[in-house]
């Protein structure tokens, strides 16, 4: 049996349907019954019978931090994909993100141990991969610096892999992935596919920065294959290409057949941003939209090397442009 948290994400959902399409025995955590709306609109996207394979399910309603409802979640599981998370960039939501980060995946690799489970896949992110001093590009083995000026969200899911790492040191084999910014339809609220609603409704402004990207399709792919071969305790970045902003945003635009935006948003303009935001959450208690380490991390140039998945698996990402076009078509089809 498979065990799936985080079940109605982006990668969570992707991941169930390549899975069950195999007729694999499945379970999956949600919190929010809610949420599993997006389950079967993401299964609309590929097959005509989607509440069919929906239904193949077994859907446990459970938290990462309720050992109770964990216990009964873990029963006669022998492989997880750990994808829960919660993703903000928001420093006073940082005691929450450790509380789910770090607290949440400790207690998935402690049922992992005690149920005796085969393997453990962790979906961590690109922002706990270090800077290279020597170097233009950062791979798995560039060293994470924690005196750095690390956004909240990257210090836990760091933590979180610490846990995942102890793991390792009391007999449970796992797998990590880094994926950078990950490309995918159903969840336009948040994420990537908040770019696409943000663009579609008229960006003014874009950054300079550079960053990694990668389809959900090669995430979840990667993830099966590293699972279901003999590799274990080893991490992997997952990035297609790397791209700036700019031009990640202008293709965005040309699939929506939208106007790009003309404006550049500098070092001034996004250290007045940050500051002025926040004063706004101060005074109104709104939550924050740019943090000082999100707004540098904007006019930032990252590059990540994908070198390791490439050649361990023999395998070819797809091509940004062609990621961003799946994506738009299905949003302009919504739209």
């Amino acid at each position: 049996m498979i065990l799936v948290t985080g079940g109605t994400g982006l990668v969570g959902s992707h991941l169930l349907y390549e899975l069950i399409k195999e007729d694999k025995p499945i379970k999956a955590i949600y919190r929010d019954e809610k949420k599993l709306s997006i389950v079967k609109k993401v299964f609309s996207y590929y097959c005509k019978n989607p509440e069919e394979l929906f239904k193949k399910i077994v859907w446990v309603k459970a938290d990462l931090l309720d050992i109770s409802l964990l216990t009964e979640a873990f029963k006669d599981v022998t492989y997880v994909y750990h994808c829960a998370a919660f993703v903000s960039f928001e420093p006073n939501k940082y005691h929450l993100l450790r509380k789910t980060n770090i607290e949440g995946t400790a207690n998935i690799v402690n049922f992992c141990i005690a149920n005796h489970v085969e393997k453990l896949c962790y979906v961590s992110s690109i922002a706990t991969i270090g800077t290279a001093i020597n170097s233009d590009i950062d791979d798995e083995e560039t060293i994470w610096n924690p005196e750095a000026d690390n956004s909240v969200y990257g210090i836990t899911k760091y933590g979180a892999e610490m846990e995942v790492w102890r793991g390792t040191q009391e007999g449970l084999d796992v797998v990590i992935v880094n994926p950078g910014v990950i490309i995918g339809p159903g969840i336009w609220e948040y994420g990537s596919g908040n770019i696409f609603e943000k663009v579609y409704k008229g960006l003014p402004f874009f950054t300079e920065g550079a960053v990694g990207y990668v389809a959900v399709f090669d995430v979840v792919t990667c993830m099966i294959r590293l699972m279901e071969g003999q590799i274990k305790n080893e991490r992997f970045i997952l990035v297609a290409e790397n791209m700036s902003y700019k031009d990640f945003i202008n293709q965005i635009a040309k699939t929506l057949r939208v106007k790009a935006p003309t404006k550049k948003a500098g070092s001034f303009l996004l250290n007045l941003g940050w500051r002025l935001d926040w004063i706004h959450h101060k005074l109104t208690g709104k939550p924050r939209t740019l943090s000082k380490q999100l707004a540098n991390s904007l006019e930032t140039k990252s590059a990540y090397n994908n070198s390791k998945i490439k050649t361990l698996l023999n395998y070819t990402f797809i091509p940004i442009d062609k990621s961003i076009e799946a994506v738009s078509s299905i949003f302009i089809k919504e739209h």
